[in-house]
């Protein structure tokens, strides 16, 4: 059985969703150890975080408990917040995130790469099984056919870009704004391109992980060594954090101190002339606390009031890419169910094959005739056979994909005494 449980913007509050994610690495790996989970993907973004299972049964509240030890959150409040979903409807939710249709902003790309090293990851941990191998990459492909299909990543959709159109009103000129980016990953990539499409030049970077250095080299950035941060948080008119942390990197402290920093060498602007400093967080878990909005001076934008800001796309657009998610999902259940006839068709041609070597052994030993003849004649058994399994093999397969694969087991059993795998 293919479970999901889903905790994400829409129905999970903040401070939850932080928790989760900010202990993604130990769910994994309680989850993974779980004794009836036979394998495990674990998707944690900015606004969302959740499992994809594999098991024998529905073990979605076993999971929840999991989950609350883990955490360290009442399993009342999480399945209060969970979307719980199975087989066929967990594969559609699934396409329909990799494709963006459950994202805070419709239609955003950087969700499909996060799908894809969710499951990279998973696979490298040894967490993937068969199903669940099909599973992503189905998702990946139907991300992709909604992509080249229709227009809903045709205006560039993100949380980024929306951050960015949000912060227009503060910010009076991309051009001059000296801007501070805190983060190397991901995300760190689609902000340098949101912020050069506005005209944005003076960018420098910053990593926790002392990244910094090669990274702006790459992108044409000025990097900023750990032992600079603090003059680069006082310099900056626009910082914005998207690093991967499970506690806050910036705090009042580090704006207070840097503040001091630049008055010690009498570079602080006059609280009357400086502009104020926009913050924009789009770290899950948070990047910066949120007491540093106390401070006079300083805007925080974080993803909880950007996505309370998240417009929405045209509907037909979007009912053109649900249809494209409804038929994926479609078919790979009917695909999975197929699958699950295999023990049917391997008995029944196992049967069929061994009456067929019987019969060839028996004629081999009492033949007179020349090789020739008697592999004509073994090739042509063979013919003969495989035309006759051809109709109830198509048959066998065409009833698993409607669901009613216990019928061809059922057959089976009635007409040659046999019992399949599955039921033996």
């Amino acid at each position: 059985m293919l479970l999901c449980l889903s905790f994400d913007h829409r129905g999970c509050s903040f401070p939850l969703l932080e928790r989760l994610t900010g202990r993604t690495r130990e769910i994994t790996e309680a989850l993974t150890a779980a004794p009836d989970t036979e394998g495990v993907v674990v998707l944690s973004t900015c606004n969302r975080f959740e499992v994809y299972a594999q098991a024998p049964r529905d073990t979605s509240a076993e999971l929840v408990e999991q989950i609350s030890r883990t955490a360290g959150v009442p399993a009342s409040s999480l399945s209060m917040a969970a979307d719980v979903e199975v087989d066929h409807r967990a594969a559609e939710h699934l396409f329909a995130v990799a494709s963006g249709l459950k994202s805070a902003v419709v239609g955003e790309e950087e969700i499909a790469g996060q799908v894809r090293r969710a499951h990279v990851e998973a696979r490298e941990r040894g967490t993937v099984t068969h199903h669940l191998e099909r599973l992503f990459q189905t998702a990946t492909r139907t991300s992709r056919t909604v992509k080249h299909r229709t227009e809903i990543h045709s205006q560039g959709r993100s949380l980024v870009r929306l951050a960015l159109r949000l912060a227009e009103i503060r910010v009076p000129s991309w051009e001059d704004a000296r801007i501070l980016l805190i983060g190397t990953g991901a995300y760190a990539g689609a902000t340098i391109a949101a912020l050069r499409s506005r005209g944005a030049e003076r960018i420098s970077v910053h990593s926790p992980s002392g990244r910094a250095a090669d990274y702006a080299e790459r992108h044409e950035l000025t990097a900023v060594d750990p032992g600079e941060l603090r003059r680069a948080l006082d310099a900056a008119d626009v910082i914005i954090a998207c690093s991967r942390t499970e506690e806050p990197l910036l705090s009042e402290a580090d704006f207070a101190q840097a503040d001091d920093a630049a008055a010690d060498r009498g570079g602080a602007e006059p609280e009357a002339s400086r502009s104020s400093r926009l913050l924009i967080d789009l770290g899950m878990p948070r990047n910066i606390d949120p007491a540093v909005a106390r401070i006079d001076g300083i805007e925080l934008l974080d993803l909880e009031t950007i996505a309370k800001h998240a417009p929405i796309t045209e509907l037909g657009t979007e009912h053109e890419a649900l249809e494209i998610v409804h038929d994926a999902a479609v078919e790979f259940g009917a695909s999975q169910a197929e699958r699950d006839t295999l023990p049917v068709l391997l008995a029944l041609r196992g049967h069929v094959n061994a009456i067929l070597e019987e019969e060839l052994c028996r004629a081999r030993r009492g033949d007179d005739a020349d090789d020739a003849t008697s592999a004509d004649v073994e090739a042509a058994l063979r013919r003969l056979t495989g035309r006759l399994l051809h109709a109830p093999t198509t048959r066998i397969r065409s009833l698993g994909r409607e669901g009613r694969a216990s019928e061809a087991s059922d057959a089976l059993s009635a007409l040659f005494g046999l019992e399949s795998a599955d039921r033996g």
